[in-house]
């Protein structure tokens, strides 16, 4: 029988938390007793998030963060131990999947906002959070990553660059820190629904034709997956992406359900 208070005693970092996959992971990770900080850029969601997981039962702080600020990040994790003394669970959510562009339309500032966002704040992060769990003998690290990772998006060049280095970090990082007691993996989500804007005017209909199990993701899909990875029944998953995305990544994906389709690519003439 599973424990459903199996963190009673732990401290859950969630970055990028207020809203979304990250929110979700941060409310299950309350649910079965872990005390959880939901970090954002967001603070004012952040703190509604508080209150819900506060109001259902469980423990929980908020803390505004900028993830590609190294002094955020410091203040962050200070704000943690201040609080609950440890970080047994760190899970690194926050990223951007926004802004879509062709390559020809890109720039330099374009690529860092990306490489920053979504896998240099996760070295950052890690770097800071991984001594503490050492000093401990264990500790739980989960990156985010996508099927960017390993397929391509169209008019997402940085986007899937960043992902690909998420899932590279994540094997690397799982052989330096075994030793320690520290576990490394990462989620790689599907088509999943995080803002209002992905089921309107028939999106989530056309999105979900596209998947194999018949309907698409929502951020309590990851949930599960993640409290698994932290949990001792993953004691000895490390150095894994665990694809959470209802069969998406392993079809050919046709051309028309495209978000970045031909049709909106420069013309040669416009170069």
């Amino acid at each position: 029988m599973t424990d459903l208070r199996r963190f009673k005693g732990q401290v859950a970092l969630v970055t990028g938390s207020a809203n979304g996959i990250g929110k979700a992971i941060a409310q299950r990770f309350a649910e079965e007793g872990a005390k959880v900080v939901v970090a954002d850029l967001n603070i004012v969601d952040a703190e509604k998030t508080v209150s819900e997981i506060v109001k259902a039962g469980g423990t929980a702080i908020a803390v505004g963060c900028d993830v590609k600020s190294s002094a955020a990040i410091e203040a962050m994790i200070a704000t943690t131990v201040e609080n609950y003394e440890k970080i047994d669970i760190l899970v690194n959510n926050a990223g951007d999947v926004t802004i879509s562009k062709h390559f020809f339309e890109t720039d330099e500032a374009w690529w860092d906002h990306f490489l920053d966002t979504n896998l240099k704040s996760q070295y950052l992060i890690s770097r800071l959070v991984a001594p503490l769990m050492a000093k401990s003998g264990k500790g739980c690290i989960i990156n985010m990553s996508s099927g960017g990772a390993t397929r391509s998006h169209r008019g997402m060049v940085a986007y899937d660059a960043s992902k690909g280095g998420v899932e590279a970090f994540t094997r690397a990082l799982a052989l330096e820190l075994g030793p320690y007691g520290i576990r490394v993996n990462a989620l790689v989500p599907g088509l999943i629904a995080t803002r209002p804007e992905h089921l309107a005017d028939g999106a989530g209909a056309r999105r979900d034709a596209t998947i194999p199990i018949g309907r698409g993701g929502t951020p309590q899909d990851l949930a599960g997956p993640a409290a698994f990875l932290a949990s001792e029944d993953a004691a000895y998953v490390t150095g894994s992406c665990l694809v959470v995305d209802g069969a998406v990544l392993v079809q050919q994906r046709s051309p028309q359900i495209e978000t970045f389709p031909v049709s909106q690519f420069p013309s040669v003439d416009s170069l």
